[in-house]
């Protein structure tokens, strides 16, 4: 996950503070909207799980906090429903002139109910994931209980919610009341997944029956069985990202594959528009190499001596494992750390010239288990016997030809 801090500006010319996590070996093949649920922010241990789920299967996602909440200038006691969805529209517009219109949107309870809203007002949306939504937006009025004569007395009031008190006018409650979710539910021409835990006590699971209901095909539900509302263990959390990756995945274009064919163990394949992005067929698995930032790529895979490293370290470690396997020795694990530079070597005459320096491969092996110093030694000289090893020492060649 490559992780940076964004912001925006909303319709009232206010700066919102988002992250946008992005996938750590790809471009993103559809970009997400999340909405954090009320009075919470985009930090929220369950925002940053889902979110990560999505990104681990190559989505790009936004968090963002609403207006007058975490890092976002604004003053909450202002705001309403109405504003949130506003919010969403802006993050979209941000999206699109910045990296590329959402398609996907995620809400999670109060959040999920203005996704709803905010979908039908963003064309480039294609499908819309609730999870522990409200059936109804007034339904947090309920939240409320404890300040309600006091709002409706005095235009506001000073209300606890999760701990932490915050200031409710009128206008809030009144917004609330405006808003027919089932009714944009129902004309709603986008595909919904609707995702609740039968022991939701905050937001009872009648309101995903109505949700559901009320929405048009293509429409899915999925029981998140003993989560709360919140998703406070993190096995929740994780699932209902995964989940909806992969729910999502019939509903936007994402680019499939191609897979290289060749009759040679590896293959790299690199188009004129990735930049040092390269796709690779090794053997039977399929990976990407790249080169590093610093030098102008993306920093998607390893670099080609990185692979190189790695052939050397996984050798060393398999011919030691075959080796003390045949002898019966006690080993446990181990471990071949590798790097590689340009160095001098250790016994050069003209050390001053630049030439001078030759390939190296710094190696350190690890070794757990119950030996003697005997056959620590042994080990160590056998670590050399290694295949590529070997090969990286022996007089090698490379035969090139043109395919036609």
């Amino acid at each position: 996950m490559s992780l940076s801090k964004v912001t925006f500006i909303n319709s009232e010319g206010q700066t919102l503070s988002g992250r946008l996590e992005l996938p750590v070996d790809q471009h993103p093949h559809n970009f997400v909207l999340f909405a954090h649920c009320f009075t919470c922010n985009k930090n929220l241990g369950a925002v940053r799980n889902i979110s990560r789920g999505l990104t681990s299967q190559g989505f790009g996602v936004l968090r963002f906090d609403f207006t007058g909440l975490g890092e976002s200038e604004g003053d909450f006691a202002d705001t309403n429903f109405s504003g949130n969805v506003e919010d969403l529209i802006a993050a979209a517009d941000f999206l699109k002139k910045e990296y590329k219109a959402p398609t996907l949107i995620v809400g999670h309870s109060l959040g999920g109910a203005a996704s709803i809203f905010a979908a039908a007002a963003i064309d480039s949306i294609k499908a819309v994931a609730t999870v522990g939504a409200p059936s109804n937006p007034k339904h947090v009025k309920h939240l409320l209980k404890s300040g309600l004569e006091e709002i409706e007395a005095n235009g506001k009031a000073v209300v606890n919610l999760s701990g932490r008190d915050f200031t409710i006018k009128k206008q809030f409650i009144d917004d609330l009341e405006t808003k027919s979710l089932p009714q944009v539910a129902k004309g709603l021409d986008k595909a919904i997944l609707v995702m609740h835990s039968p022991q939701d006590i905050t937001v009872g699971i009648k309101n995903a029956e109505e949700i559901y209901h009320a929405a048009k095909h293509p429409k899915s539900f999925i029981t998140l069985d003993g989560a709360d509302h919140l998703l406070m263990r993190k096995e929740d959390s994780i699932y209902v990202g995964k989940v909806i990756a992969g729910w999502s995945s019939r509903y936007v274009d994402i680019p499939e594959k191609s897979k290289i064919k060749s009759q040679h163990h590896v293959v790299a394949s690199l188009g004129n528009a990735e930049g040092y992005t390269t796709q690779m067929k090794v053997g039977n698995h399929y990976m990407i190499a790249d080169e590093p930032e610093s030098v102008g790529g993306h920093d998607f895979g390893p670099s080609p001596y990185e692979l190189v490293s790695a052939g050397l370290s996984a050798c060393t470690a398999m011919t030691i494992k075959m080796y003390v396997a045949r002898k019966g020795w006690d080993l446990q694990n181990v471990e071949v750390h590798t790097s590689y530079s340009k160095t001098h070597a250790v016994d050069c005459e003209n050390c001053e010239d630049p030439m001078a320096k030759i390939d190296t491969f710094e190696r350190e092996i690890k070794l757990e288990g119950d030996f003697d110093e005997k056959q620590i030694a042994r080990i160590l000289q056998i670590a050399d016997k290694c295949p590529v090893h070997k090969t990286l020492h022996s007089e090698t060649q490379v035969i090139t030809t043109l395919i036609l």
